[in-house]
């Protein structure tokens, strides 16, 4: 099924319709729909097969097929190589220009019956061909496939007419389609030589490659559905397919091959490339070998020498010559044997691999080309054994995911393929497979949510080592599957995996993207209000996006420390400092940001702080007020002096209320002090007056209850009036209505603040209707400050100070 939607919109002749691409692979051609239907003088600039458009691996392709006019891409030719296109690009099929509009297009599902498999089975026994059976396309017609390639020793004239890149089947809209890609030989179907369309393949057709020899009659295995207008196997098929079940004589193609290989443009063939089927069957019926000479061996060519030096090719030679020419004999003898034992090691090699000692090949290949790396024929031999020798344990340890022992045996690999530069590359693959495997197993087959600021790096650099060289995974996994067929299997469900990664990176990694940027505006803008609504957003439209209740939380931590930072309240703050965490990346950035700029305490004013509290909370006040008196000329100077006058103002209090005891008076009092205490900072004081206020206990509870009475009635009569609105901060003087409104909000969260201490200090719950009159005035009060803290470039300094002064109140930090 496609995954994007594709659409090409005409630029050079803009009267033309728009060109839909329905398909994972779309034919452009002067004969091609909808090209064909063109004006000849339009459709003139296009060859017949001019280029294919093609989507695989989460991407979008074009590729030349060497077409006269050429294609462009943004004014850049396509060369050999198929190139990536990106929504908006312009694609110039000689001078026949189209805009793409490129997105993502969400899953199907259909009711048509999925195409299991499609076999080909030999219609002539004489060669004792093996039947076929695809199960995944696009799948190439190569000679240099092991499906045909397993031929080559014994029937090399028959694997010779197949081209390197001869066809392909692939499938469109789940059917299977035949294409000849220009092959020497040609394509049949039954006795029609295909031209440059893809044709539909149907069961019992007879499809030949490079002529009469390699005929295979096609079979479709397709998925039974409960539909009856559906096209049920036909006998013949059935039985084909069950014939195709002996695994000694079928050959399973388990992994499909790649677009961007089979339209990947060849420079010059090799020499067996353009060989001619009338002639290689005119050499047949005169009863000549078409087969290549064997190649002389060392040996031959050493007796061959040394016959023209000795002139034994020439009987007529003086006798005179035989004694120097017997030295010189000799010495070519020395020559010879000298040669022949540097080849010592090759045979070793050969012998080893011939035995099944894979390792000991592999190990002794190593040794030689670590001193000769430029030994193309040990170097192969070296690939060989290497391979043999590593993956299967590989695959199996892949199987059992055991990853760290797989990642071990890479590493086994890397040190045994020393000086083999072509092993290197396969290496590298084989690690890159295992750690998409170990990463797709970690979330269970994608499961569980992609965590942001987490999962996001590693599936980004996974795919990165994809894309930075396809058609390079592509040549390592044919090379690992020649040595190693079953790496197949594994190199498939790799695929498999690498696909839904493609997948999450269009949706779930592009709403990660947009998500951070939303938080890095939000936090250097301070608008955090809106970023709770943005992560419910994303909640809700991406539910496999994790990682966002740690956001929620650094969030709520953060809006407290700033709250806490607009009201200069020094205490509360610095102890959210000391205990607050954040999880997430861009609140630990934006806390950094804040401390440098000097906006927040720095380190040195926190520690100096911090003893601060300690002292006081141990009831030594002396030291406590002496240290405040430190910070007095610092930047924090003026929360300091307003802690430091609130804190003696404690102490004089408490020095009255002792010697108050024993009147009249000292248990009002003591209510009055008890419910300006912190229970927190003020510990020490709470403590002190504990024994006292419990004794009093029903009466102190009166007393809260009264307060936070009072409390509801200044926050209604504030509701009333209606809250402070924006004309209101924005005046330029203080109005008698900003004031009075003002006011009532201060003196309700003073009582609040107060009648929630006592309740605390008498080791009772707050009831639950004070609770929530206490969480409304606080949500207000804050909402007032930060809207006054936002006008911070338009009102007055003074103006702005003074307002907040007469809405600050008391806060739960500075009684």
């Amino acid at each position: 099924m496609l995954e994007f939607n594709i659409v090409l919109k005409p630029i050079s002749h803009p009267e033309l319709e728009d060109i839909r691409v329905d398909d994972n692979l779309f034919a452009v051609g002067r004969s091609e729909p909808p090209f064909v239907s063109y004006e000849p003088a339009v459709a003139a600039e296009l060859s017949r097969r001019h280029a294919r458009i093609f989507s695989e691996f989460g991407a979008v392709y074009v590729a030349d097929l060497d077409s006269k006019n050429g294609t462009a891409v943004n004014g850049v030719f396509v060369r050999k190589e198929p190139a990536k296109l990106h929504d908006g690009d312009e694609i110039c099929f000689g001078a026949l220009s189209f805009r793409l509009q490129l997105s993502p297009r969400p899953g199907l599902h259909g009711r048509a019956a999925r195409l299991l498999s499609l076999t080909l089975t030999p219609e002539n026994d004489e060669l004792g061909l093996q039947s076929l059976v695809i199960a995944h396309f696009p799948f190439l017609i190569s000679k240099t496939d092991h499906s045909f390639a397993q031929y080559r020793e014994k029937y090399p004239h028959q694997v010779n007419y197949i081209s390197r890149r001869h066809a392909h089947i692939f499938l469109k809209n789940g059917w299977p389609f035949v294409e000849d890609l220009g092959s020497t030989n040609g394509t049949f179907i039954g006795s029609e030589r295909l031209d440059e369309h893809a044709v539909a393949l149907q069961d019992g057709d007879l499809l030949a490659f490079g002529g009469h020899k390699l005929v295979y009659r096609v079979s479709l295995q397709r998925e039974a559905v409960n539909d009856p207008t559906l096209t049920r196997l036909s006998p013949d098929a059935v039985a084909m397919a069950r014939a195709a079940t002996d695994s000694e004589k079928t050959t399973f193609v388990a992994a499909a091959d790649s677009f961007l290989d089979i339209f990947c443009v060849d420079g010059e063939p090799p020499p067996d490339e353009g060989n001619d089927i009338a002639a290689a069957q005119a050499a047949e019926t005169a009863g000549k070998s078409t087969e290549p000479p064997a190649k002389p061996t060392k040996f031959t060519i050493f007796i061959s020498e040394l016959k023209t030096v000795l002139g034994t090719d020439k009987p007529d030679r003086p006798k005179r010559v035989y004694a120097w020419a017997a030295a010189l004999a000799a010495g070519v003898a020395i020559f010879f044997f000298a040669l022949y034992f540097s080849g010592a090691t090759e045979r070793e090699v050969k012998d080893q691999l011939a035995a099944g000692n894979y390792s000991k090949a592999a190990s002794a290949a190593r040794s030689y080309l670590q001193n000769h790396p430029d030994d193309p024929a040990l170097t192969a031999l070296a690939t060989e054994a290497l391979l043999k020798a590593s993956v299967p344990n590989w695959l199996n340890l892949i199987k059992k995911h055991d990853f760290d022992g797989a990642a071990s045996a890479v590493a086994a690999m890397t040190d045994l393929g020393a000086g083999n530069a072509d092993a290197a590359p396969l290496i590298d693959e084989l690690a890159w497979i295992g750690d998409l495997e170990k990463y797709v197993s970690a979330r269970e087959n994608g499961e569980i949510p992609i965590q942001i600021y987490d999962d996001e790096k590693r599936m980004s650099a996974l795919l990165k080592r994809w894309d930075d060289d396809p058609q390079g995974h592509q040549r390592a996994f044919t090379a690992i599957a020649a040595e190693v067929p079953e790496f197949k299997e594994t190199y498939a469900q790799a695929l498999s995996h690498l696909r839904k990664l493609q997948s999450d990176n269009s949706v779930y990694l592009a709403a990660i993207e947009r998500l951070k940027a939303t938080i890095n505006a939000a936090l250097s803008g301070d608008q955090l209000e809106a970023l709770a609504a943005a992560f419910t957003e994303f909640g809700e439209k991406y539910p496999r996006l994790g990682g966002l209740s740690n956001l929620r939380q650094d969030l709520q931590s953060f809006l407290t420390i700033r709250n806490e930072l607009q009201a200069k309240n020094l205490g509360p703050l610095i102890d959210l400092l000391g205990k607050t965490r954040f999880s997430t990346p861009p609140f630990q950035e934006r806390l950094r940001a804040l401390v440098a700029s000097g906006r927040l305490p720095s380190p040195e004013v926190v520690e100096q702080y911090q003893v601060v509290s300690t002292a006081w909370r141990k009831g030594e006040a002396k030291q406590a007020l002496a240290g405040l008196q430190k910070l007095a000329s610092g930047p924090w100077a003026e929360p300091a002096a307003k802690d430091a006058e609130h804190k003696k103002a404690l102490v004089d209090g408490y020095s009255t209320l002792q010697n108050l005891r024993g009147t009249k008076d000292y248990n009002d009092r003591l209510l009055s002090f008890c419910a300006g205490l912190d229970p927190v900072e003020d510990l020490y004081f709470v403590h002190a007056t504990q024994s006292d206020l419990g004794q009093i206990k029903e009466r102190a509870l009166k007393r809260a209850q009264e307060l936070m009475s009072r409390a509801q009635t200044e926050w209604r009569g504030y509701m009333d009036e209606g809250a402070i609105e924006d004309t209101q901060r924005l005046e330029s003087e203080i109005s008698k209505g900003f004031r009075s409104q003002a006011s009532r909000l201060a003196h309700s969260r003073d009582d609040a603040v107060s009648g929630t201490h006592l309740y605390t200090q008498l080791n009772v719950d707050t009831p639950a209707q004070w609770r929530e009159i206490d969480d409304q005035i606080k949500a207000e009060m804050d909402l007032q400050r930060r809207a006054l803290l936002a006008l911070g470039q338009v009102l007055p300094p003074e103006v702005l100070k003074s307002k907040l002064a007469l809405i600050g109140g008391k806060s739960d930090g500075q009684r």
